[in-house]
């Protein structure tokens, strides 16, 4: 027997209540700024380094060193790709979406910053260009570069398909990492974490509050470019879902591979740079 579900009737002045002006949780006011301008200067100075491809549908890392840029570009297609980023030297210090969403919003764009788990929470990387940043909210809420998804994963998708599907991003960067720093594929995937979703078009409905996707505005030329504050391992899933206008956690969109361009400033740039502390918190947490 199936219980019905109570209703309840609104107080007297639930209106009121709505009414409340909401606060910012998190005001980032007290956060220094990027340099963009000293950036973009030391930018002009750098040269190709290194390079990636990534097959659609796959996942790949590579290192980018402190003071070095690294760009995400779009080469053939509409395809939207899962951003990791682990420091170099340690890989539970990992990018934290949660935070940074907290600090910069659900979607991210030049000028923000990616940050870390704790107990360090330092910039780890900063936007410095955005092809996209054009684009702005659309009438249904929606922007490129979320902070909210997690990724597609082959656990979310047996439950809701009762299939195995391999090629999701969770499982496309478990591959890459372990594969990049000679780990078992068990431990890879502790380290796999909440993405950066570059160039997915995503935001919430408006009736029902629900996670949404829509066809991505990236276009072949397009790119996201970030200057790397801390030695870096770059983890990149090429989405099964492509331009995430359909589905994903199959291999029914069409998927194009994507770049992942570094750019070294010179020996004497990179010495120059600071790589951001550590929080100093002190992590007695009341116990002292």
């Amino acid at each position: 027997m199936k219980l019905a579900t109570p209703q309840f009737e609104a107080p007297q002045d639930a209106t009121a209540r709505r009414d409340i002006p909401p606060v910012v949780c998190y005001p980032p006011d007290a956060l220094a700024p990027p340099d963009l301008g000293k950036l973009s200067g030391i930018r002009q100075t750098a040269v190709p380094c290194d390079e990636m491809t990534i097959s659609p549908r796959d996942a790949a890392c590579i290192d980018v060193p402190a003071g070095c840029f690294f760009r995400i570009v779009s080469v053939e297609g509409a395809q939207v790709g899962d951003l990791n980023l682990w420091s170099k030297t340690d890989l539970t210090e990992r990018f934290y979406s949660g935070k940074t969403r907290a600090l910069h919003g659900t979607h991210l764009s030049t000028g923000d910053r990616m940050w870390s788990s704790f107990p360090n929470l330092r910039p780890m990387a900063t936007i410095t260009a955005d092809t996209l940043d054009w684009y702005g909210f659309d009438d249904f809420g929606g922007s490129v570069h979320d902070v909210i998804g997690t990724r597609c994963d082959p656990y979310t998708g047996r439950l809701l398909s009762g299939k195995d599907y391999h090629n999701c991003c969770h499982s496309n960067l478990t591959r890459a990492l372990a594969k990049h720093c000679d780990l078992p594929l068990q431990i890879a995937e502790t380290h796999v974490h909440d993405v950066l979703n570059v160039f997915m078009c995503t935001g919430f409905t408006r009736d029902t509050g629900q996670y949404f996707m829509k066809a991505s505005p990236v276009r072949p030329g397009d790119y996201l470019e970030f200057h790397a504050e801390i030695d870096l391992i770059v983890g990149l899933s090429a989405c099964p879902g492509g331009d995430c206008s359909h589905e994903h956690s199959s291999d029914a969109a069409a998927c194009f591979p994507l770049l992942v361009q570094v750019f070294d400033p010179g020996d004497k740039a990179r010495a120059l740079h600071e790589p951001a502390l550590v929080s100093l918190y002190d992590r007695s947490h009341g116990t002292d």
